[in-house]
């Protein structure tokens, strides 16, 4: 599952850096947040990803909210965290993604496209940064 949730976390990533600096659209979704294409097409990449492999899973999404399956396993992914710097051209971005079991978390990713980081961890399995 790691692997996924790496792989779905780099090929976000490369939306987010594609689309860098070339928003065509922006919505407010409440007082202060914002919500770009650039955020939902790298939510939609990731959701893809997981649905072909764990098409029972669910999947809580900042911007499309809970896609509940009654499953044990529950992912959790902010598909651009960073969207106020993104937006204005500040390149301090990145993909977050969590996989939760049964209410603990048991990984995790977090991808910073632009300055090429990659942060993950799994339970009983250690953390590690581009490795």
């Amino acid at each position: 599952m790691i692997e996924l949730a790496i792989s779905a976390a780099k090929e976000a990533g490369k939306i987010l850096l594609e689309n860098f600096g070339k928003i065509e659209q922006v919505d407010k979704k409440g007082e202060r947040e914002l919500v770009s294409n650039v955020d939902l097409a790298s939510e939609k990449k990731i959701i893809d990803m997981i649905k072909s492999k764990y098409p029972d899973h669910d999947i809580l999404c900042e911007e499309s909210g809970l896609q509940e399956r009654a499953s044990d396993y529950r992912w959790i992914i902010d598909p651009m965290d960073g969207t106020h710097n993104y937006i204005y051209g500040i390149n301090m971005f990145g993909v977050s993604i969590a996989l939760e079991y049964k209410g603990e978390i048991i990984l995790g990713v977090i991808n910073l496209p632009y300055s090429n980081e990659l942060y993950w961890a799994e339970k009983g399995k250690g953390a590690y940064f581009n490795d």
